[in-house]
């Protein structure tokens, strides 16, 4: 499905309370911009990005993956359950393509494909909300 303006807003805003919740179960603290999913606990930054069921990649901005440690994957399972892989920002970068989008992100945000993440990253845990 292609993203408009509306349901873009709506992942967004999808994507920021779900990472909220599945930091705090990992006891991870917000940091920084209020509307960034970036997260950290002990000495590390983590950029917490969640995918529904259905949705097949994740994205992290460029400038993130400069700041942040390690990108937290959060892929929903078809009962609601949240898989969590962690990957390195370098790895991220080989397996990101720049996204599609004409708008905002364009030539700012790096798009990572679930199979890819789960190929490459490391599994965490599963997290039920």
């Amino acid at each position: 499905m292609v993203q408009n303006q509306e349901s873009g807003a709506k992942a967004v805003n999808y994507g920021l309370k779900t990472a909220k919740v599945i930091a705090g179960k990992l006891g991870y603290k917000k940091t920084g911009d209020p509307r960034s999913n970036e997260y950290a606990k002990e000495e590390k930054t983590v950029a917490i990005k969640c995918a529904h069921a259905r949705t097949g990649s994740i994205g992290v901005t460029y400038k993130m993956l400069d700041r942040i440690s390690s990108v937290l994957a959060c892929f929903e399972r078809d009962n609601g359950d949240y898989d969590i892989y962690e990957i390195s920002p370098g790895i991220y970068r080989r397996i990101m393509t720049p996204t599609r989008s004409t708008g905002s992100s364009a030539g700012k945000v790096g798009i990572a494909l679930r199979t890819d993440i789960i190929k490459y990253g490391k599994y965490i845990q599963r997290v039920s909300l």
